[in-house]
């Protein structure tokens, strides 16, 4: 029986397409309070009287334009992930969700049960930057799961990985092919979030947006800052590809609501780029690191038809880092660092 084992947590996706199932996701996606972060009673009143009954249709149209024979793209990728990191490091590795399904208790009651001897789990938080919509909410999540059913085994958790070289190498090479072909420009695209979260995030309570370069000024408060963290994921890459300063740039997308998002919005890039000479467009999303709605309709469809209608000649979408071995053996490295002895195969 081991002793050891760790739990994958990617966001989630809804059971099906039907619209029940967008909308029961959405309910409980929106009402995070990490995610809008407003007063419980307003939150409960926009979220289920507002935003869910108008978007659930339309996010499950989406949704059916991405969904396969085998589900949801991000929970298959996720368990194809899952089950090569559980070939590479022989121990048992379960897969939870913030939101629907598999739910955390379900994967951390099944780890116990199959292995009764288990005294240290490993969370791999799925978010290479830290944000309290994405990161921190799956850790809080996990660590709420885990008191509340007294399980017998420690918990870690892997910190956000947006710097570690063996991501960057992983995100570099997941690239490098697609720089063959003639290109203008390649965006970095990111997932936005409002600047307020990182107002909220700033434990200086005085660096963040205090001066125009304040990702550059060293700070305590870059340990959980996600527009520093982006910024440093884009140059690192950006460096190890040899790319020039004026063939790459990064953007914010899936902007929710009226409030003040952090800029520049991936949309309103795709509309202005072949104005500025910029026709031949590569994009990739290292906020993701399996293909979503987020890549697959956002990106890949509505990115494309806006940069197109703008004048656009080409658009690549780069894929996530997926099942690529290099980002397994990422993963591995990871889990280790956590573990007092090494268990690789």
């Amino acid at each position: 029986m081991a002793t050891k084992a760790i739990l994958l947590a990617n966001l989630g996706s809804p059971n099906s397409t039907e619209v029940k199932d967008v909308r029961t996701y959405l309910n409980e996606f929106l009402m995070d309070e990490r995610v809008i972060d407003i007063p419980y009673l307003v939150r409960l009143a926009l979220v289920k009287g507002i935003i869910v009954p108008f978007r659930a249709p339309k996010s499950a149209a989406k949704y059916k334009t991405i969904w396969t024979e085998k589900g949801s793209p991000l929970i298959h990728i996720s368990k194809q992930v899952q089950q090569k990191l559980k070939d590479a490091i022989r121990l048992p590795v379960e897969l939870c969700m913030r939101y629907a399904n598999p739910t955390t208790a379900f994967a951390l009651d099944k780890l116990v049960s199959e292995n009764p001897d288990l005294k240290e789990v490993v969370l791999v938080p799925l978010y290479p930057q830290y944000a309290m919509s994405s990161y921190e909410t799956a850790v809080e999540h996990v660590k709420k799961t885990y008191r509340q059913g007294n399980y017998p085994f420690r918990l870690k958790v892997v910190s956000p990985f947006f710097n570690h070289p063996l991501y960057i190498d992983s995100l570099a090479n997941s690239i490098m092919p697609h720089l063959n072909q003639e290109f203008d420009h390649l965006l970095f695209s990111y997932h936005g979030i409002p600047k307020r979260h990182v107002l909220k995030t700033d434990c200086t309570k005085s660096h963040c947006f205090s001066r125009d370069n304040c990702c550059s000024v060293a700070s305590k408060a870059h340990e959980v800052c996600y527009r520093h963290q982006i910024i440093e994921t884009t140059n690192l890459v950006a460096n190890k590809l040899g790319l020039q300063k004026e063939k790459f740039s990064f953007s914010f997308q899936s902007r929710l609501g009226a409030d003040a998002w952090l800029q520049p919005y991936s949309v309103e890039q795709f509309k202005k780029f072949p104005q500025q000479g910029i026709k031949k467009l590569m994009v990739v999303c290292p906020a993701f690191v399996s293909d979503c709605l987020e890549t697959l309709e956002e990106i890949q469809v509505e990115g494309r038809e806006d940069f197109m209608k703008a004048g656009g000649e080409e658009f690549s979408v780069i894929p996530c880092l997926n099942e690529r071995t290099d980002w397994i053996n990422t993963l591995v490295k990871l889990v280790n660092t956590e573990f007092n002895e090494p268990v690789t195969a």
